[in-house]
């Protein structure tokens, strides 16, 4: 497992029964976990300033005992993220994948060519932000329309001008890119677990991911510099990310491994998925 470390005013104070404990920038978060099926006698609400409440039809809302500032900053090294809980528990970060963006950067910078990197289901974009800030030219995509409004809040915060943002199904995008010749040296993938698009279309991980990284492949430049997939889903191995890059993409060394988070209680780091990467120079 490869652990987030560094952040300046994140991290996981508490762990257990199916819950997580955050302090951002000083402010508390309680939200579900599926990964954290351990229980145990720790009380997490506590001086809790915002928990996620499941309803009975398996949604949920934030409640607050604290009002929250909507300038919200998370920092890490020389890098700013803006964190605000919206729907579906989600806070606009996941601060595990820090551990892909340093791997990411360190490729960019090590290059002796502008690398021009595809981001794909790029949420809020920490992937794109970290990659642009290392030099590289930067396309991010994503199906909704507030994760790439606040993905260029995050851009703006970073002092970054050139991303180009792209609202569009991932699929849809990539096939038009491919009739246009368009090619990118480096790609990330951050699918969902599940997903319904604007006409009905479906999304699943597990039936999905391997056509669309065949699809991929098609826009991957003759000298590639690195292709990484990352994945949520519960029970998803890292070596069936790393399988699926070699039998679709041939050339290049595959690492895989889980990610995770450290914890302020002694013996517990959090699994946050798992991720794998290709990696050609």
């Amino acid at each position: 497992m490869k652990i987030a470390t560094g952040w300046n005013n994140y991290e996981v104070l508490k762990t257990a029964n199916g819950e997580k404990l955050e302090r951002i920038a000083g402010f508390t978060f309680l939200r579900p976990d599926p990964q954290v099926i351990w229980n145990t006698d720790v009380n997490l609400n506590s001086d809790v300033d915002a928990y996620y409440k499941r309803t009975e039809n398996k949604s949920g809302e934030w409640k607050f005992s604290k009002n929250f500032e909507k300038n919200l900053i998370v920092t890490r090294k020389n890098l700013k993220f803006h964190v605000e809980p919206m729907s579906f528990k989600h806070i606009c970060l996941f601060p595990e994948q820090a551990v892909n963006w340093d791997m990411m950067m360190d490729l960019i910078k090590s290059s002796a060519r502008e690398i021009k990197v595809l981001n794909l289901f790029a949420y809020t974009g920490g992937a794109s932000i970290a990659c642009a800030s290392a030099g590289a030219k930067v396309t991010h995509v994503d199906s909704a329309k507030s994760m790439i409004d606040i993905a260029k809040i995050n851009a703006e915060l970073n002092g970054i001008k050139d991303i180009r943002f792209i609202q569009d199904d991932c699929t849809k995008f990539i096939e038009r890119e491919i009739r246009r010749g368009n090619f990118y040296d480096a790609i990330i993938m951050d699918p969902p677990s599940f997903g319904r698009g604007p006409k009905g279309e479906t999304w699943k991980i597990e039936t999905d991911i391997f056509n669309f990284v065949s699809l991929c492949k098609k826009v991957l430049s003759k000298t590639p510099l690195f292709v990484l997939i990352n994945s949520y889903t519960t029970g998803l191995q890292p070596m069936v990310m790393a399988n699926i890059l070699n039998a679709t993409i041939s050339g290049g060394k595959t690492d895989c491994y889980e990610i995770g988070l450290p914890t302020k209680e002694k013996g517990i780091v959090l699994p946050c998925g798992c991720s794998a990467i290709k990696i050609f120079n």
